[in-house]
């Protein structure tokens, strides 16, 4: 174990080294001493992690430290941006006015958080009660990913304290406009369908049963809310002809994208379902995950054969196999991500393998993050040099970014400790 009384003196590295010896814990803290009784009771309540005991969850343990290190550094990245405009925090340009930001945080993580709707709607609406143990963790992956997505937006555009303005100055014939209107929508949404994992810990019966009722008509409007607001990601790029490479640009593109998140959706649903699994201490449902590699198989499927067609119909397949820095970047994000995947599916010892479905996994997360890479981003580089544009992310865009992705882990890894996420079937 790290003695962190080295790094940040004895009496804070005391406290920190008996919490990752397990002799303290959260729920040890009497907070009606400090907040009051009415709040001092809702917050013991919330952090009281008796019921996930079995799952064996440390909260300080050297990876949550490194995570609280690169969320403080974002957070001062995120506090400089804000003060000094994102010219002096970005490589950004007007000739090259979207990089990392959007490209991984916005359209990847917006894609990868794709699972929370089609599980929901599994279990909710078509009643697959095999899902269900999953259905909290993919909503509240979904929940983080949106997040991302908010605050990444929230930082790129160029008046950050003026991004309520969409709300209540609707401009209806801007696809941006749509997409901020969905991404709002979903992330209430996305809160609603998360809500019941508080209600139940607190006790408020009340508030659960009113959830409980409206659960149904929020997945309905989640589910259409997701459709729209994927393609609509892809659609984004319908304006931009001239700009992004013939390679990837398609007046199909919006539907690229909605199948392509449909598939990462699963893919990322099955691993964070093995993840866990083997994080904190319990068995993955076998059937779950198997039936989730069924689905990346078929959806995959349609995926590859759209991007034939567009090829076929579109570039040709010239244009990616002319050794061009473009067209090796096509061929890797396609290998990787749809054939190599599609390959290993097709053997049933794969698809029965919970080791070997965790692997397909990676490679079709690793695909479709580096598909929403190369549109938004790599895509446009020609045109943009051309033009006299260069880019690469300044150190503060990746630094904002990995605190982002720690936010993420870390809240995730919160609420896995302090909320029933995993319902008793699936310890």
């Amino acid at each position: 174990m790290i003695d962190t009384t080295k790094y940040v003196g004895p009496k804070w590295g005391g406290v920190i080294n008996r919490f990752m010896a397990d002799e303290y814990s959260l729920s040890d803290i009497d907070a009606t001493r400090y907040v009051g009784t009415k709040l001092g009771g809702v917050i013991n309540k919330l952090l009281d992690d008796t019921p996930s005991k079995d799952l064996g969850i440390k909260m300080v343990t050297p990876f949550t430290l490194v995570l609280v290190a690169l969320i403080g550094l974002a957070a001062v990245v995120a506090a400089y941006r804000l003060i000094f405009g994102i010219g002096a925090a970005s490589n950004l340009n007007d000739l090259w006015p979207w990089g990392l930001w959007i490209g991984f945080d916005v359209l990847g993580g917006v894609a990868m958080a794709a699972g929370a709707f089609l599980i929901a709607g599994a279990v909710y609406i078509l009643n697959w009660k095999k899902y269900k143990c999953i259905a909290r963790a993919s909503i509240l992956n979904a929940f983080f990913g949106y997040l991302l997505a908010a605050i990444s937006i929230t930082l790129d555009v160029g008046r950050s304290f003026v991004i309520w303005h969409p709300l209540v100055m609707w401009q209806v014939n801007s696809i941006m406009f749509i997409v901020a209107l969905h991404l709002v929508l979903y992330l209430t949404t996305l809160g609603t369908e998360s809500s019941p994992m508080v209600f139940e810990k607190l006790g408020w019966q009340r508030a659960l049963n009113f959830v409980s009722r409206i659960m149904i008509g929020a997945v309905m409007f989640g589910v259409a809310l997701s459709l729209l607001h994927q393609s609509s990601l892809g659609a984004n790029y319908l304006i931009v002809p001239a700009k992004l490479s013939p390679i990837w640009y398609s007046h199909l593109i919006p539907y690229h994208f909605l199948v392509s998140a449909i598939m990462l959706g699963l893919a990322i649903v099955s691993f964070e379902t093995l993840l866990t699994g083997k994080v904190f201490n319990h068995k993955p449902p076998r059937d779950v995950v198997e039936g989730l590699a069924r689905g990346v198989m078929i959806v995959g499927s349609v995926y590859l054969v759209m991007k034939v067609w567009h090829l076929a119909t579109g570039p040709g397949v010239g244009a990616v196999l002319d050794g061009s820095f473009l067209g090796n970047l096509y061929l890797i994000e396609m290998t990787v991500g749809v054939i190599l995947p599609l390959f290993l599916l097709s053997f049933r010892s794969v698809r029965t393998n919970l080791d070997r479905i965790f692997v397909v996994d990676i490679l079709v997360i690793l695909g479709v993050l580096m598909n929403r890479m190369d549109v938004g981003v790599f895509g446009v580089s020609e045109f943009a040099s051309r033009s006299g544009g260069d880019y690469f992310p300044s150190m503060m865009e990746t630094t904002l970014t990995m605190g982002m992705i720690a936010f993420a882990i870390l809240g995730f890894k919160l609420c896995a400790k302090y909320l029933p996420l995993f319902p008793e079937s699936h310890h």
